[in-house]
């Protein structure tokens, strides 16, 4: 059973006009009311995936030792290799159950005993980056801006491309799950399907929902950036990664974000379309650099 609805973006980059709108008011529909969507023919080619999945597996299966040669002092994890341990949900003070490795557009850092590993996430970012731009195309039109509102706001910004690596639990993990309860900061988040489940999704009832996404689908969430512009139209819904049964303990989870960042000097002031006396002004003007600045340091990952 579907927790979140699912769209053809091909029906958006090729589609006749009906076809269009149709994708856009879906797309808008459910950022608004889930803050999730599903979608499918969204141009990102699978073996390019599949080969970046192997490289990152052979990554995290590297010694402690030298998965540290490429941690970046001063990058706030930002680049290069983040330790076990070391990131936690805002408004936590336990650190979630992963490490992680990130690309971004510029001053990356090369894995010596994966030569292909940076190349291949490169070229998964530029793909990831395309997707997601289209995307954002069809949001700016249901906001009523114009269609290339996100364009140069987004070229050349700060989106990351993340491979999370959560370790097989060896003992009874004394609160902590492999990704604690939270918001993304950033635009919207593009996530290639998981190498195991578990990431579930906190719906308006308070209930919490799994997420299965089918064979070649990709999830996409809002973020609390895109939910800041609109002044809390779109929603950032909170999402975990929860641990799975005890039986299953012996098996790790990869997975493969990209969270779609804007330039830093983007203004995240509240769009006036967005603002009305049934939905009041909630936020204060600020950057988008600003922001992130702000939330590298709640999670821990900015001192």
């Amino acid at each position: 059973m579907r927790t979140i609805p699912l769209i053809d973006l091909s029906q958006f980059e090729k589609g006749d006009v009906g076809e269009k709108n149709v994708f856009i008011e879906t797309l808008g529909n459910a950022f608004h009311t889930v803050g999730f969507v599903g979608v499918i023919n969204h141009g990102i080619p699978s073996d390019l995936i599949q080969s970046f999945y192997r490289e990152a597996h052979a990554f995290f299966a590297l010694s402690e030792s030298e998965k540290l040669k490429y941690k970046i002092p001063g990058a706030n994890g930002q680049r290069g290799y983040t330790a076990f341990g070391t990131e936690h949900a805002k408004q936590s003070k336990v650190a979630d159950l992963k490490e992680f490795f990130q690309i971004g557009n510029t001053g990356n850092v090369s894995v010596l005993e994966t030569p292909t590993f940076l190349s291949l996430g490169e070229n998964l970012y530029r793909a990831f980056e395309r997707a997601g731009s289209s995307l954002l195309q069809a949001i700016a039109l249901h906001l009523n801006l114009p269609v290339d509102y996100f364009d140069q706001r987004i070229e050349n910004g700060t989106s990351i491309l993340r491979a999370i690596h959560y370790p097989p639990i060896t003992q009874e993990p004394a609160s902590a799950i492999r990704a604690e309860q939270h918001e993304d900061i950033n635009l919207i988040t593009l996530l290639v399907g998981a190498s195991a489940g578990g990431l579930e999704l906190l719906s308006k009832e308070g209930e919490w929902l799994p997420i299965v996404p089918e064979a070649d689908e990709i999830v996409i969430n809002v973020g609390d950036m895109l939910q800041r512009l609109t002044n809390n139209y779109l929603r950032s819904t909170t999402h975990r990664v929860v641990n799975p049964p005890k039986e299953e303990w012996h098996l790790p989870r990869l997975s493969i974000p990209f969270f779609l960042h804007p330039r830093p000097e983007m203004d995240l002031s509240c769009l006036e379309n967005c603002v009305s006396d049934e939905n009041p002004l909630h936020f204060e003007p600020i950057t988008a650099g600003e922001y992130l600045d702000e939330r590298l340091r709640e999670i821990g990952l900015k001192k």
